[in-house]
């Protein structure tokens, strides 16, 4: 080959950037054309190549502006001498198929986004990622797509949404769910829960309070997958922009340095981000998406290390849905490194984690213009040595009703003990009839069953029956138990990832109109008052239902899920090498 054409298809690209797969060499030239047609050029071609993976959609308010924070990031990575390529994945708005049969896709997209990131990286040999997400599954999706592929990545949220005004008070769409409720008992006028409707979500963003989605975006700070106080800008705030075009500037970092997840994901690092969840009363899907990281990641974590490290973790910040703050409150004072600094002080954190800026957790603190900690006055954040409450939000539940364990957030006391009849319902569309047509009573437990992650299939949130149940007074008298989810949103005694679920056999599937469950959250118990043999009896007798779909995307992921204990993923990822 000539000296000039040597020149023209050589760039002394990074030996170690796959992207010299699709740019080096003559032979190279049509994927090069292919390039050039989308504005690419030589000099591009020497570049790491980074994809920007964008969920951005018109279906849900926390992805509607991921465009603009999507091309923030694009300019970072082309600022720093980096190669930007944008792609797009799915969404599913978990508030607007809330309550439906539609909110059984929700899990599924989790996984479909992960799968479809991981196949553009690998199918177009790309260098690193800029993971952007919005509504809550893209944030575990993107995260599980980066270990997947131990790409070098950077984490990037989209921010959360501004609190509505109601009737002078700070309001998010859980206050409209818990108004259906009210309304459905009379509390509530049609005039006012139609106010509260048009005024509770006032622009783009995530839903506001210590939700599924502000629950994430905090865990990807404590594990290391996103920079220290990342979470917490606004959608809509000119910091949310700066933090995205900060990504893109580390996304280039990160493939010099040659930094992976593998490098910075340990269990000392899951044992942060459980720390930072109980802490601040985060979603009890942070229990299930951590377990499934950490699948896909190779680290070891079970269901029973939550309620070990939400025991010795102290719940010092107060946000909603306990609370009566949001995110927005948090950032004003400094963000989620506020409370790892607290928690880090008083040796409850693993400050030599390392983060994805190349260092640990405690050297990441000293970076941050963060203020002292004793000049932070706001009323929903707490020491350590003087709590919110004394144990974290997160409590594991098992007994002769849950032998793989259940799940609940605890959102008022930590004394709760409740023991009363089953009011069974096989799905929640039924649960939530019985709910607005007035037939709840006091002492009642609601069981809601088949909604697994097999069952439903999708393991579908209930924040519209959950709320319900709190809108008609019930908040701390009535208790509910599924093989389904919540959403962050939910609050009260509401206990769910019951395991094994109802549609593989598990104990729920088992329990009749009538049976006398307990709650004992002290005890960390869920049982049903039955002696082993009468279960036995039952579980003889117990037929399989037939799967809700025979066919498509809910028939497919139906069969692949494995049991909320573990996740609910579909992956059994393994550590890269």
């Amino acid at each position: 080959m000539s000296e000039q054409g040597e020149s023209q298809f050589h760039h002394d690209k990074d030996e170690r950037l796959q992207s010299r797969d699709v740019t080096e060499g003559a032979e190279k030239a049509p994927h090069r054309a292919m390039f050039r047609a989308m504005g690419f050029s030589d000099e591009d071609f020497g570049a790491p190549m980074i994809g920007v993976a964008n969920p951005a959609a018109d279906i849900t308010p926390c992805n509607v502006h991921l465009d603009d924070v999507a091309e923030s990031a694009l300019e970072g990575v082309d600022s720093a001498g980096g190669m930007p390529i944008e792609f797009g994945t799915i969404t599913i708005s978990d508030a607007i198929s809330m309550g439906t049969e539609g909110m059984k896709a929700s899990l599924i997209s989790r996984e479909l986004i992960a799968d479809s990131v991981e196949l553009v990286a690998f199918g177009e040999r790309l260098d690193g990622l800029v993971t952007v997400a919005g509504c809550d599954k893209n944030l575990p999706g993107m995260m599980m797509a980066a270990i997947r592929t131990d790409l070098p990545s950077v984490f990037l949220y989209g921010g959360s949404i501004m609190p509505g005004e109601h009737e002078g008070r700070d309001v998010t769409i859980v206050q409209v769910f818990e108004g259906v409720g009210s309304y459905a008992t009379g509390e509530m006028s049609a005039e006012e829960l139609d106010d509260l409707e048009r005024h509770a979500c006032p622009g783009a963003g995530s839903c506001g309070g210590m939700f599924t989605a502000n629950t994430m975006a905090s865990i990807s700070e404590a594990l290391g997958l996103a920079p220290l106080g990342s979470a917490s800008p606004p959608a809509e705030d000119e910091e949310r922009y700066e933090v995205a075009r900060r990504a893109g500037e580390l996304a280039l970092e990160v493939v010099e340095e040659g930094r992976r997840p593998s490098d910075i994901l340990t269990r000392e690092s899951f044992e942060n981000a459980i720390a930072v969840q109980t802490a601040t009363g985060g979603s009890t899907n942070g229990v299930l998406h951590l377990l499934a990281l950490a699948r896909e990641a190779g680290v070891g974590l079970e269901i029973e290390d939550f309620d070990e490290i939400s025991k010795r973790t102290p719940k010092i910040a107060d946000l909603q849905p306990g609370g009566a703050s949001v995110m927005n409150d948090l950032h004003e004072i400094g963000g989620v490194p506020v409370v790892i600094r607290r928690l880090l002080a008083a040796d409850l954190l693993h400050g030599d984690a390392m983060t994805v800026t190349g260092r640990t957790i405690e050297d990441e603190l000293e970076t941050l213009d963060l203020p002292a900690d004793e000049d932070i006055s706001a009323d929903f954040l707490y020491t350590v040595d003087d709590p919110k409450e004394e144990e974290g939000a997160i409590k594991i539940l098992e007994g002769n009703l849950a032998p793989d364990g259940a799940v609940l957030k605890a959102t008022g006391g930590d004394q709760f003990h409740h023991e009363g009849p089953a009011r069974i319902f096989e799905d929640e569309e039924d649960a939530m009839r019985y709910v607005q047509e007035g037939h709840i009573e006091s002492g009642d437990v609601i069981v809601i069953r088949n909604e697994g992650p097999r069952g439903g299939p999708g393991m579908r949130e209930m924040l519209g029956v959950t709320a319900a149940v709190v809108g008609a007074g019930h908040e701390d008298d009535v208790a509910l138990i599924t093989d389904g989810r919540f959403s962050g949103g939910t609050r009260g005694p509401m206990i769910g990832h019951v395991a094994p679920e109802a549609a593989v056999g598990g104990p729920i599937g088992l329990l009749e109109e009538g049976d006398t469950v307990t709650v004992d959250i002290p005890e960390r118990r869920l049982e049903v008052d039955l002696e082993e043999e009468e279960l036995a009896t039952r579980r003889e007798a117990w037929e399989r239902p037939e799967p809700a779909y025979a066919g498509g995307v809910l028939a497919k992921y139906g069969r692949d899920f494995d049991s909320a204990s573990n996740g609910a993923v579909t992956n059994p990822g393994v550590k890269r090498e």
